[in-house]
């Protein structure tokens, strides 16, 4: 059996909230349950299954999304094999760690202290039970993404550092060599998923502003998350501490979540409109992020990325991003038109990448995997038949386990975001596992609280920010039945 999730964001406590523990113990739960269910053949006799392999599929340590970048020179975009930039990397992958200690311990659980078990089986083909459960060996691989591919450069800095994270986290991916960002990086990973027959990338190579044709390189995502974001909120919270409720802070640092990261000034917009009643400290804050957007635009690490891209990136990025170039009730759809036109796609999904993926085409993959746009997709691409036989192949996005804010369909003057929690599993079987079925997903989205548990007060009031931290309520151990 073959498990992948993607898109944790774990970061180090310095730019957005961190993950709540009890999403390990739910994708804990979750492996369990399908390794059981897994040992289910075709002819419907049961047979222990003897391995899982879990892939983390990029951007699970989240090295680029933190202000302590801000406190010196160094950037990711720097000399990163320089004694300051290992020394940068180091510390902000040591405090990731820190900081999520209690995921981490229970990702690291899964493959060395036999978690995952299952029944033994008896001879009629039955599982056995008040038997004591065989153990199931789970092999743990680490594929990196946009924001953990600091992980990808070769040396022996980074192989120490590789060792710290693949000693915390339980790995099977050898430290001594660039964690993987293609599966053909790594020949265990590789023969993983050619088992599954499963095609499995990241998916930042489909987006300009993500993948500088070169993974142990920085990308312009890197400066928006760190010139543009971090700054905003470090700034702001300095600056304006005082002159807004807490609520309003609390929503605003929610800017961070905003996916896609274009979307950023709308959401800043729609949050003014709801919390901060002051046009003059409204205004204040945009000029704030305008400024940043100036500066950012004028990095060399953007102009060096537009010199080669197709479209006009700096006019492109200025648009999307300055509340003064807006000029009409459709900012945001120009917007997200603009980045699928820069992605060579028609929407934000990325099944346009998938059908042109080679091993769909030649039939070697059954599935195609993406991870990066935090949106759980299950596509169907393509059944062929022959000779009695079908082969369905199936475009599967691993989405986030992150919140996820969606704007709304409704067009009006500023557009609405919704938040929704989110989980994201996937599961591959192969020869009769799961009683011949090929795949399974797991996904799930919880409502935001409403802000009317009750009767509606007198007067309208927005609590959704109220208590100014957000959490995932559907991975609160407070709110989840223990595991028996």
């Amino acid at each position: 059996m073959l498990v992948i999730v993607s898109d944790l964001h774990l970061n180090d406590g310095t730019t957005g909230a961190l993950l709540d523990a009890g999403a390990a113990e739910l994708l804990t739960d979750r492996v369990c349950d399908l390794a059981y269910r897994a040992c289910w053949r075709a002819d419907g006799s049961y047979q222990p299954i003897q391995r899982v392999d879990l892939v983390l599929l990029g951007d699970v340590l989240d090295i680029i999304r933190s202000q302590r970048w801000l406190s010196s020179d160094v950037r990711p975009w720097s000399d990163l094999h320089s004694p300051a930039g290992v020394e940068m990397v180091s510390g902000i992958t040591s405090e990731i760690l820190r900081k999520n200690v209690e995921i981490i311990r229970q990702l690291r659980a899964l493959a060395t202290e036999g978690i995952v078990t299952v029944p033994l089986a008896g001879s009629d083909g039955k599982p056995l039970s008040h038997h004591e459960e065989m153990p199931v060996a789970v092999r743990t691989h680490y594929m990196v993404g946009n924001h953990d591919w600091p992980l990808h450069l070769p040396g022996a800095s980074y192989d120490l550092l590789r060792h710290k994270v693949a000693h915390h986290l339980g790995l099977a991916s050898p430290h001594n060599k660039p964690f993987p960002h293609e599966a053909a990086e790594s020949e265990e990973l590789a023969d993983a998923l050619r088992r599954h027959r499963v095609l499995a990338r990241h998916g930042d190579i489909f987006d300009p502003l993500s993948f500088s044709d070169d993974r142990a390189a920085s990308s312009i995502g890197d400066a928006l998350a760190i010139e543009l974001i971090a700054r905003f909120l470090q700034r702001i919270e300095a600056e304006l501490r005082g002159d807004i409720t807490p609520a309003a802070m609390a929503a605003i640092q929610e800017v961070d979540q905003i996916r896609p990261t274009l979307l950023a000034a709308n959401w800043i917009e729609c949050t003014l409109e709801r919390h901060v009643p002051q046009l003059a400290i409204r205004n204040i804050v945009k000029r704030q992020w305008d400024n940043l957007v100036d500066d950012l635009l004028q990095l060399e690490v953007i102009r060096h990325h537009s010199r080669w891209t197709p479209a006009d990136v700096i006019d492109g990025l200025a648009g999307a991003l300055k509340f003064s170039k807006r000029d009409s009730s459709q900012w945001m759809n120009r917007t997200l038109a603009w980045q699928s036109e820069l992605r060579g796609a028609s929407s934000e999904s990325y099944v346009a990448h998938a059908l042109a993926e080679a091993d769909l085409r030649n039939r070697r993959a059954r599935h195609i995997v993406y991870g990066h746009t935090h949106n759980h997709e299950a596509i169907p691409l393509d059944a062929s038949h022959a000779d009695g036989y079908v082969l369905n192949q199936t475009y599967v996005n691993a989405g986030t386990w992150r919140r996820s804010y969606r704007a709304t369909q409704v067009a009006a003057a500023t557009q609405e975001f919704v938040a929704s929690e989110s989980f994201s599993l996937l599961a591959f079987y192969q020869a009769d596992e799961r009683s011949g079925r090929s795949y399974e997903t797991s996904h799930g989205s919880l409502a935001p609280k409403s802000a009317y548990v009750s009767a509606p007060p007198a007067a309208p009031v927005d609590t959704t920010f109220g208590t100014h931290h957000l959490r995932a309520p559907h991975f609160s151990r407070q709110q989840s039945r223990s595991r028996v």
